[in-house]
């Protein structure tokens, strides 16, 4: 087998310019240590770590501090056990067609409204509460705050943090620091972690970018570890967790609450993000990888595809900034921030409001209830005598909340 990868994996001219070959670069023990791929074996059981101490997090610090920060979760109707319905919902479709509507309505003997009403409750009934989603955002966040005040430390001094030339000068046979080979292992272990459990998560608007995100980030690690591209990789880590640390911050808030910092925190991550990811990573990142690299040694395989991941990451910064961008656009001329653009929102599948109206015997005691509600928000329109508010009576009325 080892004969195998290194007769068709590991062969010279895929992982190193032109000219070099394995045993130009082996190093002895007072010269340092050069990335070898076996060093990565630790990060699977690193993963599994992770995803058990995230789930001990969850429970016994991030559940207690959505209490402490207001974190509340609306209460939904549970709809009645019928299991032909629970049966097509799980096999078939969610939202199932006018004509899925009529059968089923003949198959169960309820009428197409109370059909409709059992799959609206049943969809909003698996909708994530708020405070499983505040868990996830304190977990990454806790992640984010520590990986990125770590690599910061490890990099302040380094010399190809302010000389992106340095990244180059000697490759390939640069050592690796101990704090960065750590750095390295603890990054990509937590991707991994993100991956195996993209399918328990929340699922959010950005879903398929997420995954393409998670994967496209471990093979960057991955890779660029094996190809000694290290320095260049602890840049673009650092960069990605200065902007998340304080999206996941911002998501906590929300989620509380907190709808002025919330914005406020907002805002200050946009421009994070947009100055990062869409300045300092193609105009210094990108441009040492494509360009300055060249100065160094001729194109290899290896070059063209850490080039080709890191475009792919940086299409994908592309796509969030113009979310983004639209967020900042609704906050300037709406006046808040409803919705992180970005991550924040749930799949249009599941995005839907919990309201219904009154349509059998069995609703009657909610409809008494929202009809209280109700009453009660056109007493507080009346005592208000806001000219905006009482113009557009109908349109609110329209989208009051259920009655809880």
């Amino acid at each position: 087998m080892e004969d195998l990868l290194n007769e068709w994996l590991w062969r010279d001219e895929y992982w190193l310019p032109p000219g070099i070959h394995w045993q130009d670069i082996e190093m002895k023990e007072d010269e340092g240590h050069y990335p070898v791929p076996r060093d990565l074996i630790y990060t699977l059981p690193l993963a599994f770590a992770f995803i058990a101490f995230r789930y001990v997090f969850e429970r016994t610090i991030a559940v207690p501090l959505s209490k402490c920060l207001g974190v509340k979760d609306r209460i939904r109707i549970r709809p009645a056990s019928i299991p032909k319905l629970e049966t097509f919902y799980k096999q078939n479709n969610r939202q199932p067609t006018q004509s899925e509507v009529v059968n089923l309505g003949k198959q169960c003997g309820l009428s197409q409204r109370k059909i409709q009403t059992w799959f609206r409750h049943r969809r909003n009934q698996d909708r994530p509460s708020n405070t499983k989603k505040f868990c996830e955002a304190s977990w990454r966040f806790v992640f984010y705050f520590i990986a990125f005040t770590a690599g910061l430390a490890s990099l302040i001094n380094a010399p190809w943090s302010w000389d992106l030339r340095e990244c180059w000068r000697g490759y390939p046979k640069q050592p690796v620091s101990e704090a960065h080979y750590w750095y390295y292992i603890m990054e990509m272990g937590f991707y991994v972690s993100l991956l195996l459990c993209v399918s328990v998560d929340v699922k959010r608007k950005d879903f398929k970018e997420q995954v393409i995100h998670h994967i496209a980030t471990i093979f960057l690690i991955g890779f660029s570890y094996c190809a000694n591209f290290v320095r260049v990789g602890t840049l673009v880590m650092l960069l990605h967790d200065s902007s998340d640390v304080l999206l996941e911050s911002a998501k906590m808030l929300h989620y509380g609450g907190w709808t002025k910092i919330c914005d406020s925190l907002f805002v200050v991550f946009a421009l994070v993000f947009l100055w990062t990811r869409l300045v300092v990573f193609p105009g210094r990142v990108l441009h040492t990888t494509l360009v300055l690299s060249l100065e160094f040694f001729e194109p290899f395989c290896g070059y063209y595809f850490f080039n080709a991941l890191l475009l792919v990451l940086q299409a994908l910064h592309i796509f969030w900034a113009y979310l983004i961008l639209r967020m900042i656009y609704k906050f300037m001329f709406m006046g808040k921030v409803e919705r992180d653009e970005r991550s924040d929102e749930e799949s249009e599948v599941d995005d839907e409001e919990e309201e219904d109206e009154p349509d059998e015997e069995g609703d009657e005691c909610s409809w008494e209830q929202r009809k209280g509600a109700i009453n009660s928000k056109l007493a507080s329109l009346a005592n208000n005598c806001v000219l905006n508010n009482l113009t557009n009576q109908r349109n609110i009325n329209s989208r009051l909340p259920k009655a809880r």
